[in-house]
């Protein structure tokens, strides 16, 4: 199918959802990869049309006018031509409930951490008024300010190594108005914080090297840096697992997502008392510790 087809038969669709149908048979004939909040081309295509629709129930609902029409053939040009993600050409995504700003400043949020977050981190431990959380490559700044929306009152350090993120991030935090409760500092890591928290999160890079050459177009178009995990992908993980104890206030818990190398990393700390967590929605490659699991182990 082509471009000058899609507008023919988004013309004479009869529903919406007639529309995400003829949207989502475009784009699966042109070998597209998903994976940016969506996993299907089914699921992009209503992306698409409830973000232009900005997710009005009643819009969905009317019978179809062609007001975007326009706007639908221009984003599904770019989307198959340059093979950018979605989400960078709606400058818009979602996590954890809550709607980012997203462009190619940082990675698009997709991680399943997004569950533990909801759930306030339990049962893994219990945070309210006053304790502290520290997001490690906080990219968009999704999961600081998504911690700080549903865990009300707590205070959240959030780091990252590029400025460009922390300027996207800062434009998310005010978005939602945390500028008080959320603190962003420039940081390889842990070398600007001198804070003890209750909660450490983190979705470092973790991709080893050698496959940022071969992976999809889309995930070229992320910055390098939020992916490249060195040359076993552990690099930056294993900094991150070395040194959290010292960062973490007794009874506190490490989250982190190591992705697809979770068989890589299980095998490297075979004695390392790792929980694996379960998510709802899809999703795997996280696991949790406490920093006296930590401690007991890298220090015992």
């Amino acid at each position: 199918m082509d471009l000058k087809e899609l507008k023919s038969r988004l013309e004479s669709a009869h529903s919406h959802e007639q529309c995400v149908e003829e949207i989502a048979q475009f784009f699966g004939t042109h070998n597209l990869v998903f994976g940016h909040g969506t996993d299907s081309a089914g699921g992009e295509a209503y992306w698409l049309v409830r973000h232009l629709q900005h997710w009005n129930a009643d819009h969905w609902t009317s019978p179809p006018t062609h007001d975007h029409i326009d706007e639908i053939l221009e984003i599904a040009h770019l989307r198959v031509t340059e093979r950018r993600p979605l989400a960078y050409l709606l400058g818009k995504t979602w996590f954890a409930g809550l709607e980012f700003n997203i462009d190619r400043r940082a990675l698009i949020p997709r991680s399943p951490m997004a569950e533990i977050i909801e759930r306030g981190f339990a049962p893994w431990i219990s945070v309210g008024k006053g304790d502290r959380v520290l997001d490690i490559g906080t990219g968009s700044g999704c999961l600081a300010v998504s911690a700080a929306h549903h865990c009300p009152g707590i205070l959240v350090e959030a780091t990252d190594v590029s400025p460009d993120a922390l300027e996207l991030a800062t434009e998310n935090i005010k978005k939602h108005g945390f500028e008080d409760c959320i603190s962003l500092i420039q940081s390889d890591l842990f070398d600007a914080v001198s804070e003890k928290y209750d909660v450490i999160i983190s979705n470092p890079p973790y991709v080893p090297r050698a496959r940022l050459a071969s992976l999809p177009a889309e995930y070229t178009k992320e910055p390098a840096v939020a992916l490249d995990g060195g040359s076993s992908g552990l690099n930056v993980v294993n900094r991150i697992l070395r040194n959290a104890d010292g960062f973490l206030r007794p009874g506190g818990v490490l989250f982190m997502e190591v992705g697809e190398i979770a068989e890589a990393f299980s095998k490297i700390y075979p004695k390392l008392p790792l929980t694996w967590l379960e998510f709802e929605r899809g999703g795997e490659g996280v696991f949790m510790l406490t920093r006296e699991e930590l401690t007991g182990y890298f220090r015992g």
